[in-house]
């Protein structure tokens, strides 16, 4: 990516955890280009191959508000690690226009210098912690030392944010919700992850245990990627996830669907 915001589409997006995505939906700015290279990545035409529009800094400023005057519960920042230093100045041009929760949607493979430039404009925090393997992060995203990088990540997430904060409607307003996708032959690994996070954050965040793994991209041609998970494979992280303590959001295995990928059709851009 060049230092150019490029994006994918900016839309209301129902398929959040409930506390984001409420009754009327998140504003999902879907970013283009990614920090990681996952071979199983559900967006990789945007992630991987790029596709999007550029625009100006203050055109995205405009796109916040226009979520925000469709009613949006939120502006949604899907992968936008890349492009912090531009989401800034855009966020510093809407100003106090924009009255909406911010939610930061990454990954989890981010610096703490990153982070702390965001302080003070993000409320909700949402990173994956996808491996705790180094080995399986780097065979399949790419991502060395990816499991100390994303719970530092975390730590100055929840150092900014605090406890989960709702208003009267059950929306998240301040928070960290961490995610984790379950992946198939895998689940020894996730359920280390889940222990892991357990031990270190408790009840002072939220967990969101993904059960929607599809093989899309290069992960159609690798055996062991080829396939949703088990029923006995989830099984086994969400035992995890109760033996741990953790609060949050179990999807269903019927959420492995192609559906809930959106189309970056530049929709809202």
């Amino acid at each position: 990516m060049s230092r150019t915001v490029r994006l994918a589409r900016a839309s209301l997006h129902r398929w959040e955890e409930p506390c984001i995505s409420g009754s009327r939906g998140s504003g999902a700015v879907f970013f283009s280009g990614c920090v990681m290279r996952c071979v199983f990545c559900q967006n990789h035409e945007i992630s991987a191959g790029g596709k999007g529009r550029d625009v100006s800094t203050e055109r995205l400023a405009e796109i916040f508000l226009e979520l925000q005057r469709q009613g949006a519960h939120n502006i949604n920042l899907v992968n936008p690690t890349h492009f912090v230093p531009e989401i800034i100045r855009a966020l510093d041009i809407a100003g106090k226009e924009l009255k909406i929760p911010v939610v930061y949607n990454s990954g989890g493979y981010e610096r703490v210098e990153t982070l702390r430039a965001l302080e003070g404009y993000v409320d909700v925090y949402l990173p994956d912690i996808k491996y705790y393997s180094d080995e399986l992060a780097a065979e399949l995203s790419s991502a060395p030392d990816y499991f100390n990088t994303a719970i530092t990540a975390v730590e100055e997430m929840l150092r900014q944010t605090g406890k989960p904060q709702f208003d009267g409607d059950g929306l998240l307003q301040k928070g960290v919700v961490i995610r984790h996708l379950v992946l198939p032959y895998h689940y020894h690994d996730s359920v280390e992850v889940i222990r892991r996070v357990g031990e270190r954050f408790g009840k002072e965040v939220l967990f969101s245990l993904m059960s929607q793994y599809t093989p899309f991209y290069k992960a159609k041609d690798i055996p062991r990627l080829n396939r949703r998970i088990t029923t006995f494979e989830y099984r086994k992280a969400l035992d995890a996830v109760y033996e741990a303590g953790l609060e949050g959001f179990m999807q269903e295995r019927s959420s492995a669907k192609e559906e809930y990928t959106p189309e970056f059709d530049l929709t809202g851009i």
